[in-house]
């Protein structure tokens, strides 16, 4: 089985946030492998399917971000998960808006939902997809910016990489190689 993580805050004021991408493009793929029953288990959201003959889970950790080593500890343990097995999805700063990158282990980067995933995982070795969402520009306090709402221009730009995204998750789940070329 494979494990896709999406990162983000739960509640109403968060949803649609720059820090709540990874959640966005969890949701997007559900709804693409007709993922339409979540259940509330490992301090998340959580669903699973297959496609072809790979299994796959998604969580959505409601833990908040700087806790969300919480959720996927509680579902690698529950599913003997290798770290190899789960992939992360977040947004980055230190991106350019919309565009990706991946990478099959590292450090958090400054990001406390992967820096949460690291001290309680115990390892880096962990699949990620970070979605860039740019640095502010203007005065706003990074916090500030990362938990605001993007504007129409920013959405059209972040949109087709979330899309982008879902289908590198597809290939990681059957085992192919993701291949980012941004």
């Amino acid at each position: 089985m494979k494990l896709i993580v999406g990162l983000g805050n739960p509640g109403g004021q968060y949803s649609g946030t720059l820090h709540n991408v990874g959640f966005r493009v969890i949701d997007l793929l559900a709804e693409m492998m007709g993922n339409t029953r979540w259940t509330q288990k490992f301090k998340g959201d959580f669903t699973q399917g297959r496609i072809e003959d790979n299994a796959y889970g998604l969580l959505k950790p409601m833990t908040f971000m700087n806790v969300s080593g919480e959720a996927v500890l509680d579902c690698k343990q529950f599913f003997k998960l290798e770290l190899e097995e789960i992939l992360v999805v977040s947004d980055d700063i230190d991106r350019p808006l919309g565009s990706l990158r991946y990478r099959t282990s590292g450090g958090h980067g400054g990001h406390n939902g992967l820096r949460s995933i690291i001290q309680l995982c115990g390892g880096t070795d962990f699949h990620r997809i970070k979605v860039g969402i740019g640095r502010p520009s203007d005065s706003r306090a990074v916090s500030n910016y990362v938990l605001s709402q993007p504007t129409k221009e920013m959405v059209d730009v972040i949109q087709p990489a979330v899309e982008d995204t879902t289908r590198h998750l597809i290939d990681f789940i059957k085992g192919i190689t993701v291949q980012i070329t941004q």
